[in-house]
C-alpha cells in the first residue's frame, strides 16, 4: 500500500509521468518558509542567484529540513521506493511581471545519471498558476527515450543551458500544474515540461528537489555528491553531502562551494560556459 499517494495518484504518476497538486504542508507553514526565504534574500541584496540557487539545502539549514520533510518523502516513496537520496535543489524563482520562460525539455539531457528512475518534487513557495506562469507538462512523454536537444544560452530562459528539446511538441496536449503554496508536484526526468512568463503581480517562486536512488551513478565525471534522506545507501555512488550545522555557517559555505562547483562542471560539460555566471 502506498504511503502517502493514493493508489490512483501512484497509477497516474507511472501513466502519464507525473501527479500533481500534492499537499505537504499549510498554507501557513509555507507562509512562513516564503518570509525565511525573502529575508534571506534581502540580507543578501536580491534574489537568488548563480551558484546559490543550487543546492541551497547544503547552506540553509530549513532547506534541509525541507528536502527531508516526511510529507513530501512519503510521496517520493511511492513512487521511487524506500531508499531515496537528494541529488539537487534549485529555486524556480520568476519575478512579478518577468518575460523569464523555460523552454520544453527533458531534465535527462545534461544530468549524467545512469538511469530514469529519478523525480523531482517541485514545491510552490507562491501561486503558481496559468497566469503567473506555472509549469507545463506533455502528458505520457516520460515513456520516450531521450531526445536530441540543442542550446540557446537565451537570456530570458532560466534552465542552465537555454536548452531545448528538437522534437515537435504538442502544446495542444499541455496541462498546467497548477499549485497553490505548501503542495508539490512529482514530476519524472523524462518527462517533457516547460513554462511562460509570469505577466502577474506577484513572484512565482518554485523550489524543485530532485531525488534519486543509491543505485543509479554519475556517468559524465568521476565525482558526483548527493544527500541520504531515507532509507539506506549500499551502493556509495555518491559521496555524500553533509547537512549544515546552522545556516551559512562557514563550513556549511565551503562544502556549498564545492558541491555548487562540481554541479556546474556537470550541467556546463562540453560548453565554454563557465558554471553560473
Amino acid at each position: 500500500m502506498p504511503k502517502s499517494l493514493s493508489e490512483e495518484q501512484v497509477a497516474a504518476y507511472h501513466r502519464d509521468g507525473y501527479v500533481s497538486p500534492i499537499r505537504v504542508l499549510s498554507a501557513a507553514e509555507m507562509a512562513d518558509r516564503r518570509a525565511r526565504l525573502e529575508a534571506f534574500e534581502a540580507d543578501s541584496d536580491g534574489p537568488l542567484a548563480g551558484g546559490l540557487r543550487f543546492k541551497p539545502h547544503l547552506l540553509l539549514t530549513w532547506l534541509d529540513d525541507l528536502i527531508r520533510h516526511p510529507r513530501i518523502l512519503d510521496a517520493v516513496e511511492d513512487v521511487l521506493g524506500p531508499n531515496i537520496m537528494c541529488w539537487g535543489s534549485a529555486f524556480f524563482t520568476k519575478e512579478a511581471r518577468d518575460q523569464g520562460y523555460i523552454s520544453w525539455h527533458q531534465d535527462s539531457t545534461y544530468w549524467g545519471l545512469s538511469g530514469a528512475d529519478v523525480v523531482t518534487a517541485w514545491l510552490a513557495f507562491s501561486p503558481s498558476t496559468a497566469e503567473s506562469g506555472c509549469m507545463q507538462v506533455i502528458p505520457g512523454t516520460h515513456r520516450l527515450d531521450q531526445q536530441l536537444h540543442h542550446d540557446t544560452h537565451a537570456d530570458a530562459n532560466m534552465l542552465s543551458r537555454g536548452q531545448v528539446i528538437q522534437m515537435p511538441v504538442d502544446e495542444q496536449a499541455a496541462v498546467d500544474t497548477v499549485l497553490q503554496p505548501g503542495e508539490i508536484s512529482l514530476h519524472h526526468i523524462r518527462l517533457i515540461h516547460g513554462s511562460k512568463p509570469n505577466p502577474s503581480d506577484d513572484r512565482r517562486i518554485g523550489f524543485a528537489i530532485r531525488y534519486i536512488p543509491p543505485h543509479l551513478h554519475q556517468i559524465n565525471g568521476p565525482e558526483d555528491l548527493a544527500m541520504l534522506v531515507r532509507g539506506e545507501d549500499p551502493h556509495h555512488n555518491f559521496e555524500l553531502e553533509v547537512r549544515p550545522e546552522s545556516d551559512m555557517h562557514p563550513d556549511a559555505i565551503e562544502h556549498h562551494a564545492r558541491a555548487a562547483e562540481l554541479h556546474g562542471q556537470l550541467l556546463y560539460q562540453g560548453t565554454d560556459r563557465q558554471p553560473f555566471t
